[in-house]
Formats: structure tokens, sequence, C-alpha cells
């Protein structure tokens, strides 16, 4: 395989990331060529500001920068409903892909999706950068060494700003509006603690309950909070807040408990924050992570990524991996709206 290869970016107007999305392309020594597409033309000058001479194309129809430059890895950047047909499009064309969360607006059109990457042996990667954050994959070592014992419950906080809900211009975005996006604050930021939960405690997520609303009362059509409650295939027991909540940055943790011991990670984005890592053992004690922060964020996912699709590695995330947690949101949604628990 190739170090390097072709990427075809696929927006239009209202792409979220993209600017992150372009440093992220510049900077990844793995990323040949990089073709865009865009049929609102939106994106262009960005497009040709950030990557320079690695911009090889642009084009507003999809299938002619499918046939014409012949991209092995696609970068989806779409609104949720509008995503699925072009994910479609480039499975189709035998490119593996990575999709900006959550890339559809009901779980059958991502299942379906999963079956033809699995089938085309293609890679469907959403965009759950949390992953491979360093204090993240600190804690996954230190929970795979099995010093915390049998996880026994997970506790999480997601909560972001409430002042961009305040903006006309968020009114009218796609963000704020179900039918679009497939939900609020739950889908499009607190699928990224769900995702770690599932991988902190190695057991899918089987039944959720909570609920779901506008506490703000802005105007949107997205729910800007949700109160989870949900029971893992091991038996283990989990609640979330998701939610937008504070002026600025985020107020986030997860902390997992389990027989000999708990660890809690941070994340506190734009305002004063703790250590991201601390945890106990019933033999050791207390400590504190003195590691890395970053890389975190856009740039080195797209890199894992692109690194993936030329084949000098594994992804870092599954398209089976992104189902479970999209199946996970869209069954607390039926919860939220019937009352009653829901079984995934």
């Amino acid at each position: 395989m190739p170090d390097t290869i072709p990427i075809g970016v696929f927006t239009d107007k209202g792409g979220p990331h993209l600017s992150a999305y372009f440093d992220a392309l510049a900077a990844c020594d793995h990323a040949d060529d990089v073709i865009l597409c865009d049929p609102s033309g939106d994106s262009v000058e960005m497009a040709k500001k950030i990557l320079g001479e690695k911009l090889a194309a642009v084009f507003q129809d999809p299938d002619k920068a499918l046939n014409n430059a012949n991209p092995e890895m696609a970068l989806v950047s779409l609104e949720a409903r509008h995503a699925p047909p072009i994910i479609d499009k480039v499975l189709d064309a035998d490119c593996h892909v990575f999709a900006e969360k959550p890339a559809c607006v009901r779980t059958v059109d991502f299942e379906a999706l999963v079956k033809k990457a699995e089938a085309k042996e293609k890679y469907l990667m959403l965009a759950l950068a949390n992953r491979i954050n360093p204090p993240v994959l600190k804690a996954r070592e230190l929970i795979d060494s099995g010093i915390f014992g049998t996880p026994y419950g997970i506790e999480m906080h997601m909560v972001a700003d409430q002042t961009r809900l305040k903006s006309e211009s968020y009114h009218q975005s796609w963000y704020a509006d179900k039918e679009r996006a497939g939900g609020g604050h739950l889908i499009w930021l607190g699928i990224h603690w769900l995702d770690l939960s599932m991988l902190f405690m190695d057991s899918d997520i089987r039944q959720v309950a909570g609920f779901a609303g506008n506490v703000g009362g802005q105007p949107i059509k997205a729910e800007d909070s949700a109160a989870l409650s949900m029971k893992f295939d091991s038996g283990a027991f989990g609640t979330m807040t998701s939610g937008y909540y504070v002026d600025k940055g985020y107020h986030s943790h997860i902390r997992m408990w389990g027989s000999k011991g708990w660890i809690e990670y941070s994340e506190w984005l734009g305002t004063a924050s703790p250590k991201p890592l601390t945890w106990y053992t019933n033999e050791t004690g207390m400590h504190e992570y003195e590691g890395a922060r970053d890389p975190r964020g856009y740039t080195p996912w797209v890199n894992e990524c692109v690194k993936a699709a030329t084949g000098l590695q594994p992804p870092p995330i599954t398209a089976k991996d992104g189902l479970r947690v999209l199946k996970t949101i869209f069954a607390f949604y039926e919860a939220s709206e019937s009352g009653k628990t829901t079984t995934i």
C-alpha cells in the first residue's frame, strides 16, 4: 500500500468543522491530493487558503468528483440528514469513509451503510476524536490492566455553553432542528461521552431510560438537555447529564467505579481545569495524571483515520462502534418520548 493517498472532502452549506478538517489534512503527511466537492461553493476559498497546493481539484457534483478524481478516502462533513446518500455513493466508489457525526437522523440509515462498508471491506469511521486524547488512552490502559477490578458503575456529565443557543444564526442552523440533525445536545456532543463509556466499561449499553427537552427556553427544535439512566450488558449501571448549561467552555467528566477503585477523566475546556485524570485504588490510594494533554482534537484524529485508510494501521473506530452509540442515542430518544425503558 502507498504511504499517501488522495482524499475527497464532500461537504455543502453548513458542513461542520471544515476549518479543522482542512487544517488536519494540510498537516497530514499521509494525505496526498485533496479533492473538494461542495455544491454550495461556500468552502472553496477556505480550502484554497488552508490547503494551498494540496487542493488538487474542486467539484460541485459528487459523481463527477468520484469518477474523475478517484479518492481513496472520503471525508464527509454534511448536515446529518444529507449524509447517508453521499456516504452510500462513496462506498460504492470503493472509498474508505471518515464521517462527521451523527451522519444520519435514523438508525436504519446508518445500519445500512455499516452493512455496505463491511461487505466492501471499507472503513466507516465516525468523528469521535476524544478516543485518542492522551488522558483517555492512559485511562483505557489503566482500566485494561485490571487495577480497578470489575466495573460497577459509571457517571457522566457532558455540559457545554448555553450561550450559542441565544444567537439567531444558531436558531436557523441544522444543529437546532431535530428533523435535520437527528437530535440536539446528546447526538451532537453527548455522543462522545457515550462512546467513551462503552470503551471504559468494555460493555455495550443494553437498556436506556430518561428525559430530554428544552430547559433553557431558547427557540430551537431540538433538546438542549438530556438526563439518562442506562444498563450495560455486563449488568453495571450508568447515568449521564448532557446539556447546554454554562456560559462558556465545557464542564465535563466521566467517573467509573470498580470493585478495586475508581477513575475520573475531566475536560473543562475554556475554563480553569483540574487534572484531566485522577484515580484511586484500594491498594495504592490516590494518583494524578502528569502526562501530556495534547495532541487532541481533529488533527490527530484525521491523521489516524488517513493512516488506517492507507493500510498502515487499524482504524481508530469501527463502523460497528459508531452504530452502537447511535443505536443507544436513538433508543434513548424513544424512551424519553414514551416514558418507558427501551431495550437496544
